[in-house]
């Protein structure tokens, strides 16, 4: 037992011997300027090969490693495990490896500059926290470089402090001692004088033992709670070590077997405030729990401070009455109702209500288009036996109620073209004139004498956009291949179809249709709306 101890207290003695002086650490912070050292110490014991040569290497970057010596870096010394500095420069930063024999070790240093107009580093100083009226001690103590330094001084702010001997400060703290204190060595080597410095960044912290306990929020909380849930209280103090920190929950509600209150949890921050907190946990709340001040206190020689937190059962989603409800599901299925009525009948009326709208605002596009036609009327020209029927509609029918009843102007190429003209460009301008083009469909539609008409007027309507097409299916057609396959594409449009048999009165769905598809214009109309038209004789 004796040997152990022995043993014990040797190594001690090595470790503390050898931890200023060897560089121990692997990631080493140097300042530019200043003289600096690494040097390798083995820990554990190694027999002894003074064969064995002793190199130095640096590594930095895509350079790899290169061996130091003296000789090619003029500001390096090497003796024995040390590798020194004279001085230390931005550029030597970078990992240094240490080799002899079968040992090697490895540092990597960063060398950074002083803070500007500043003495010292900002980057590596050493805080220290002292309590007013305790003992401020600052000594300067550099094993490796004291023994090399021709004097030593202390600095407070970089300003030297006077009739300072042996760069020790010691006296009671005040809160005006607050600063940096530098330690300063002057070392000569090689004719020259360096600097050697380390940094303390004293801060002094009010008495903490002397504090008023004080507990954190509002004196009177009221927590919200539901029944048969758990809630936390957390009580928080700005407090001293040794205050008394408990919930009083016991005087007049009894123990109750739900309450439980936890450890006291206490964080020291840096500038010295001491923070406590203590949680009460409450169990599956009941009614017991409710409306009973639950109170945590804090008490020192300083003072005592009490806070109290209050459980409130929380109110629950009011339920809507079921009459309500139901007259409100009923009232939404109404207007939905409504809406899909009104959306139908609008489709189903559109016409009408555009009809109505035209004449109510009295709206009238023929203004100023400079158009001398409402529409260009193309029908079969051959007035045979076999097609009386549509020649009487598209040159007496459409014209007696399109112009004298509603008020429009047709042309109509046996009562409008000029004979003995060009009858080609004759019907092309009266096109370009009409803001409509009527096509009257039949069997016998197409033929010489309309194609050209026809092929003008699709050309005005599909290519220059200048015209609509209006078609009127005298009688039925179910075959359109026969018909130029520009009027194939219109085929999807509206198409009015005409009744022969039926002959409708001015106000039926055929010719509010034909308005529809008309230019609107302001007219009025004459006779009574429920007039028939004739009865087209048969041969």
């Amino acid at each position: 037992m004796h040997r152990i101890e022995l043993l014990l207290t040797f190594l001690m003695f090595m470790f503390t011997s050898t931890s200023e002086t060897c560089t121990l650490r692997f990631n080493i912070t140097a300042v530019r300027g200043e003289p600096f050292y690494l040097k390798y110490c083995s820990l554990a014991p190694e027999p002894k090969n003074e064969t064995a040569a002793v190199r130095w290497y640096k590594s930095s970057g895509s350079h790899g490693r290169i061996e130091l010596n003296s000789s090619s870096f003029p500001r390096i010394s090497l003796y024995d495990h040390v590798l020194e500095f004279w001085p230390v420069e931005l550029e030597d930063s970078g990992s240094y490896f240490f080799h002899m024999g079968n040992n090697t070790r490895e540092w990597k240093l960063n060398v950074i500059g002083k803070s500007k107009h500043r003495c010292f580093a900002e980057k590596l100083l050493i805080s220290k926290p002292v309590e007013v009226q305790k003992s401020l001690r600052v000594k300067c103590i550099n094993t490796h470089y004291e023994k090399l330094a021709n004097r030593t001084s202390l600095y407070k702010n970089c300003q030297e402090i006077e009739n300072n001997k042996n760069a020790v400060l010691q006296k009671n703290a005040e809160f005006e001692d607050q600063g940096y204190y530098t330690c300063v060595y002057f070392i000569p080597h090689n004719g020259k004088l360096f600097h050697v410095t380390k940094t303390f960044n004293i801060t002094i912290v009010g008495d903490r033992s002397k504090i008023t306990p004080v507990l954190l929020g509002p004196k009177l909380n009221y927590v919200k709670v539901e029944l048969g849930k758990d809630v936390k209280l957390n009580c928080s103090a700005l407090a001293n070590e040794k205050d008394a920190f408990y919930w009083n929950v016991w005087e007049e509600n009894g123990k109750e077997p739900n309450v439980h209150e936890e450890n006291v949890t206490r964080i020291r921050t840096p500038d010295g405030k001491l923070y406590a907190s203590r949680i009460l946990r409450i169990e599956n709340i009941n009614e017991k729990n409710l409306n009973f001040s639950y109170n945590c206190s804090v008490a020192s020689e300083g003072g005592t401070d009490i806070i109290s937190f209050v459980l409130l059962k929380k109110e629950g989603m009011v339920d809507i009455p079921g009459y309500v409800f139901t007259r409100g599901m009923i009232v939404a299925v109404l207007i939905s109702v409504v809406v899909v009525c009104l959306v139908i009948m609008g489709v189903i009326y559109r016409v009408d209500l555009v009809l109505f709208y035209r004449h109510f605002m009295g709206k009238d596009e023929t203004l100023t288009d400079g158009k001398a036609y409402d529409a260009f009327v193309s029908y079969l020209k051959e007035c045979g036996p076999e097609n009386g029927e549509e020649h009487t509609f598209a040159v007496e029918i459409l014209p007696e109620v399109l112009e004298k009843h509603f008020g429009y102007k047709l042309c109509i190429f046996e009562r409008d073209v000029v004979p003995g003209g060009a009858v080609v460009d004759e019907i092309h301008s009266l096109i370009e004139k009409s803001r409509r083009l009527i096509i009257v469909l039949s069997k016998s539609y197409m033929s010489n004498e309309v194609r050209y008409e026809l092929e003008s007027g699709l050309h005005e309507a599909l290519v220059e956009r200048k015209i609509k097409v209006i078609l009127i299916e005298f009688t039925p057609v179910r075959d359109f291949m026969f018909f130029p396959q520009s009027l194939q594409l219109l085929k999807s449009h509206r198409v009015l179809k005409w009744n022969a048999d039926k002959p409708p009165s001015y106000n039926s769905r055929f010719w509010k249709n034909l308005l529809y598809l008309m230019p609107a214009k302001t007219v009025k109309p004459y006779g009574a709306e429920s007039e028939v038209l004739p009865v087209l004789s048969r041969s």
